[in-house]
């Protein structure tokens, strides 16, 4: 079937994906021509590397013109409400559990695929996610180190940039597959539940950080000798005590959803461990943690067992921690002593722990310090704790912890959290740029 212009040429209909093939933190555009007036459903299916299936699917009125721009009008229903035609990518919800969850972190491409049906019109398109760019190649780290070296197409040196994942531990090859793909040499270094490391986070030695960064030094020879660190949630909590720790070896610092303070195990000690004890240690002895003998903590909310499946929003208990002053002190990340820019990324309605204030306090520190560097805080309104790569299914909001099991309530909306990872994600972009420059 095909439709007439008004110069009376036939048009068939049509489903373009521009760029159908390009990394994940591509944005791109969806649009279909020559259709009837009238109701549409757009249809988006996606088979993660973990052996997940996921979907979506919206209705659309298109009007007398026969076009139907995803960036330019909104669903009349569905899973999504807004004109963005990357929300084919994160409006996808999870509807078989995975099968290989080990390879949840693959950075194996993914592809969506798009089934339109307008009136007696059906259409079809693909859209293909990359981490990997061309030419990027990866090693295994080993020489005592757990993790994955990413190394860009072109000659280097180039600078370099370590990142960390949380307290569900593993290797976070997926963001450094990315950050390869702009340029970056990047190093996924694992900690705990990674090879050759620890099953838990418990009293694991700042030590092994500091090797790896004079190794990162000695051996990568990085462009203007510029390391950067990153990691989420704990992984943010350590950049920032690793950019305090070792000024001499850390260039910038950006900490997506990070504490203030230092923590303990919480849910990623070793079975039966209680979560206040230390998760970090230096030359044989544990930092100090906020919950230390801490007057005002009340674990309620993190130890909450509904009767029924509730998931758990422990954000509470963490407020509740930060009301004695002499515990925050006592504990606090010495951010002031980081030399080079930070970058803080934030959700107002973080469910797993107060990010936005903690962020707001270390910003806070280091303006009192007159910090010589840039600080930024991107503060993602209404955004909750699963902020980082743009472009993917952020419908996920209560999962399991990957150590504890917990359901967890992560906070924010689907629609909130996928904005903010992208607009996070350009900002990071910009900053480690400039940064580096």
């Amino acid at each position: 079937m095909s439709r007439e212009l008004a110069s009376g040429a036939p048009t068939a209909p049509t489903l373009r994906v521009t760029p159908e093939d390009a990394l994940i933190d591509v944005p791109r555009t969806i649009v279909a021509r020559g259709l009837p007036a009238g109701p549409a459903r757009l249809e988006a299916r996606m088979r993660h590397p973990d052996g997940s299936l996921w979907q979506a699917a919206a209705e659309f009125e298109v009007g007398a013109n026969g076009v139907l721009d995803l960036d330019a009008q909104a669903p009349r229903a569905g899973d999504w409400t807004v004109p963005d035609a990357m929300a084919v990518a994160w409006a996808l919800r999870r509807v078989e559990a995975p099968t290989a969850p080990q390879h949840s972190d693959a950075t194996t491409a993914v592809t969506l695929a798009l089934a339109l049906r307008a009136g007696p019109i059906s259409l079809q398109a693909q859209l293909v996610q990359r981490f990997e760019a061309d030419g990027v190649t990866q090693i295994e780290l080993g020489e005592g180190l757990s993790g994955t070296r990413y190394m860009p197409a072109s000659p280097g040196p180039h600078p370099v940039i370590v990142v960390f994942n949380g307290s569900g531990g593993g290797v976070a090859r997926q963001r450094a597959a990315l950050y390869a793909a702009h340029g970056y040499e990047a190093i996924a270094l694992g900690y705990f539940k990674s090879p050759g490391r620890p099953d838990h986070i418990s009293d694991t030695p700042l030590e092994y950080f500091e090797t790896a960064l004079r190794w990162v030094h000695a051996r990568l020879k990085p462009a203007g000798s510029f390391v950067a660190l990153t990691g989420q949630s704990r992984g943010g909590e350590l950049s920032l005590l690793l950019g305090a720790r070792f000024p001499d070896l850390v260039s910038a610092v950006i900490a997506y959803v990070p504490s203030s303070v230092v923590h303990g195990t919480l849910r990623a000690g070793r079975p039966g461990q209680p979560p206040g004890e230390p998760a970090w240690t230096w030359r044989g002895e544990p930092l100090r943690s906020v919950w230390d003998s801490n007057p005002q903590a009340d674990w309620a909310a993190f130890e909450a067992r509904d009767a029924g499946t509730a998931p758990v929003r422990q954000a509470p208990a963490f407020v509740s921690a930060h009301r004695d002053a002499a515990s925050v002190a006592a504990a606090r990340i010495p951010v002031e002593r980081i030399a080079g820019p930070v970058m803080l990324v934030s959700g107002t309605d973080d469910g797993f722990w107060p990010s936005s204030a903690y962020a707001e306090e270390i910003a806070r520190t280091l303006y009192r310090h007159e910090h010589r560097w840039p600080v930024e805080h991107v503060r993602c309104e209404g955004a909750g704790h699963a902020l980082g790569v743009p472009h993917v299914p952020a419908t996920l909001i209560a999962k399991p912890h990957p150590v504890a099991g917990i359901v967890l309530d992560g906070g924010g909306t689907a629609l909130a959290n996928a904005q903010a990872s992208r607009a996070a994600w350009a900002a990071v972009q910009r900053f480690l740029r400039e940064a580096a420059a």
